[in-house]
């Protein structure tokens, strides 16, 4: 009878140590600076296509996020990056806080948008955009602005709202491609003679990318310099305003991926990066943004066509090692 217990017993132990080793899932660490709603929608197509991985997700801003990385250097907390923009990831490079990798079907993606060793992989893009209110111009008697430069229009003055590129990342994609088309990477001042002349104009810097854009959908200015996403946002809603892309060509920042160096959990941060840049992963992040780098993805029906705007070739090797002193000159000329 003992020897049936004693059975019994080892039976049970058995069963439910199995039944743990069933369960049991690798952890992996994620930091992202994608926002809320997006990530919300985007982990559930990932735990059902990773159900072996228990994924920690912890958003934060943009500059929080570079700020945490700096801080826990000697002792990464994370595992890896997912969705944070290239201009950022470019500063950490050089500091040697990410490490090279190549996730699976990675060469099926729009090479532009991968690095060329492979220090972080681009998923989805948002694109420097006007929002401009047509009742407004209308009532000003105001032409639909075409680019950069229509916006020197005297007739425009007080009437443009654009975000502060040293708080918003949207300002800066904004403000480096104007250095960049005047001849900035070449030692010319062009560039910021021409934004002292549209800051005649200016009615507003805001800390944020999406408000000029909301703020022009109320009425409160005639162009609002923002990001492609939050004008369809607003379009849907039924506010009187159109897109408007740059003919000089069109700013854009790229969020990406990214192994941070000292990973707790490589395997499984090198699972769920191969899991970013899949199909599934693509058709989820495309129900926000305009464009994602894996081809043949069809974006939102209510936006434009990415191979319809012109993208100004960005350069983000440049815009990341210039970032702070860009962001230094801007606040000492127009933050007076």
């Amino acid at each position: 009878m003992k020897g049936k217990w004693m059975l019994l017993i080892i039976s049970v132990v058995m069963v439910m140590f199995l039944s743990g080793t069933a369960i049991a899932k690798d952890k992996v660490t994620v930091y992202t600076s994608l926002e809320t709603d997006e990530t919300v929608k985007y982990l559930e197509v990932a735990r059902k296509d990773l159900p072996d991985l228990d994924i920690d997700i912890i958003r934060l801003s943009t500059g929080e996020l570079g700020a945490r990385m700096l801080a826990e250097k000697d002792n990464p907390q994370a595992d890896c990056i997912w969705g944070w923009a290239v201009t950022n990831m470019e500063q950490f490079i050089p500091q040697g806080m990410v490490v090279p990798y190549k996730p699976k079907g990675v060469g099926k993606l729009d090479k532009r948008f991968v690095h060329s060793k492979d220090f972080y992989t681009g998923i989805d893009m948002y694109i420097a955009a006007f929002c401009v209110n047509t009742k407004v111009l209308k009532e000003k008697g105001l032409p639909m602005p075409k680019g950069w430069t229509d916006l020197l229009n005297p007739g425009f003055k007080g009437l443009i709202a654009m975000p502060n590129p040293v708080a918003s990342g949207t300002g800066f994609l904004q403000v480096a491609s104007i250095l960049q088309m005047y001849g900035a990477k070449e030692g010319k001042e062009d560039g910021w003679e021409f934004l002292k002349k549209l800051d005649k104009n200016m009615g507003q810097y805001i800390k944020s990318g999406s408000r000029p854009a909301k703020m022009t959908g109320q009425g409160e200015f005639a162009v609002g310099c923002s990001f492609d996403f939050v004008v369809g946002e607003l379009k849907k809603q039924g506010a009187p305003v159109e897109f408007v892309f740059p003919v000089e060509g069109a700013g854009y920042e790229v969020e990406a991926n990214a192994l941070l160096k000292g990973a707790k959990n490589p395997k499984a941060a090198m699972k769920f990066l191969d899991w970013a840049i899949s199909p599934n992963a693509m058709k989820a992040y495309s129900e926000f943004k305009l464009g994602v780098t894996l081809p043949g993805i069809p974006t939102r029906p209510d936006m434009p066509k990415l191979s319809e705007i012109k993208l100004y070739p960005m350069d983000f090797a440049w815009q990341g090692k210039n970032r702070d002193e860009i962001n230094r000159k801007w606040e000492s000329l127009f933050m007076k």
